[in-house]
């Protein structure tokens, strides 16, 4: 009898081990805002110290139910939402992230967050001030670089400087011994540009022109089976584009996530993603508008909300694939040091 229950004494926490790591069905929502409902443009990265999953996100307020449908204040006047998750399965909201006013406005979006060598970087889309309308003059977007040791106090590195106003939505890739940097340049007929940089400060920019013809916007970069991707949302789906280089691209023909999703919360098109390379799995984290959803038909405003939807991206015959309305089961692993 000793030694049977010897043998479960150290049976026993294996297996609930294994039942901690054991990979878990994505929901959908994957992920909703509970304050404004307008989670949008996330961007996740591991907390070393926490050893836990963050996402970093604009919090539309996607709530306000303002009297002209033209008015895209709601868009504006947007803080930086946190939810963690141990997983990358289950999220929990924390609230809003805290910036020095000294490097930011009443505006943030897009921000793009990256380790290295125990510094974390977070590339920031600044708006100075509230607009009612697109496109307004003086209503000129900056990227902003932040640093911190523990995704909470951030310090401000200093103002991205490329030439260009109304520079906006930044990924940043490491590439050798130096650093690429992929937005959207509106002053360039919303093309996806780049610019490249040794030091994460100092940037430049890479080629003489748009890395695609194509319209688009919220790019991410990306290395998978070999290869370098870029998606960007074009307003019709996601446009993907493969490299060798990081510096040619082939634009796969089609679009991902264009259609519509046949589950509750998935039927509208995807939109501004990131991607979060597990091994040799992939993961693309998308929002989708709620326009197509029963509430919609009552409230004019419902469209207004978005949320956040996970699915797996797979590589098939040279090419990035994806399948929103399948059952998707894992478990995001933590980074190695």
């Amino acid at each position: 009898m000793k030694s049977l229950l010897s043998a479960l004494a150290i049976a026993l926490p294996l297996v609930f081990s294994g039942w901690a790591h054991a990979a878990d069905t994505a929901p959908k929502p994957l992920y909703r805002d509970p304050v404004f409902d307008g989670a949008a443009d996330v961007s996740i990265i591991y907390d070393r110290g926490a050893k836990l999953w963050k996402m970093f996100y604009t919090n539309r307020r996607a709530t306000m139910k303002l009297p002209d449908p033209q008015d895209v204040e709601w868009v504006h006047g947007t803080a930086i939402g946190v939810a963690t998750s141990a997983d990358g399965v289950r999220w929990r909201y924390q609230g809003t992230a805290q910036f020095p006013k000294a490097c930011t406005d009443a505006t943030l979006w897009a921000p793009e967050v990256q380790y290295e060598n125990g510094i974390y970087h977070m590339w920031l889309t600044v708006v100075p001030g509230i607009f009612h309308r697109w496109g307004v003059p003086g209503a000129e977007a900056r990227i902003e670089h932040l640093t911190s040791t523990d995704l909470s106090k951030w310090e401000c590195e200093g103002t991205v400087k490329l030439d260009a106003g109304r520079v906006i939505d930044p990924t940043v890739l490491k590439l050798g011994q130096g650093y690429r940097m992929w937005y959207k340049d509106e002053r360039a007929g919303s093309r996806i540009m780049a610019a490249d940089s040794r030091d994460l400060r100092t940037w430049t920019k890479a080629g003489d022109g748009p890395v695609n013809p194509t319209h688009g916007e919220g790019p991410k970069a990306f290395r998978f089976k070999g290869h370098y991707w870029l998606i960007a949302d074009v307003w019709k789906g996601l446009m993907v584009l493969r490299s060798d280089d990081a510096l040619k691209w082939t634009e796969q023909a089609g679009y991902i996530l264009g259609g519509a999703g046949q589950k509750a919360t998935d039927r509208a098109m995807g939109q501004h993603p990131d991607v979060v390379v597990d091994g040799d799995r992939a993961f693309i984290y998308y929002f989708v508008h709620q326009k197509n959803e029963p509430e919609a038909g009552a409230d004019p405003r419902w469209n207004q909300r978005t949320v956040i939807q996970v699915a797996e991206l797979v590589y098939q015959d040279g090419k990035l694939v994806v399948d929103r309305d399948a059952d998707l089961e894992f478990r995001l692993h933590a980074p190695s040091p």
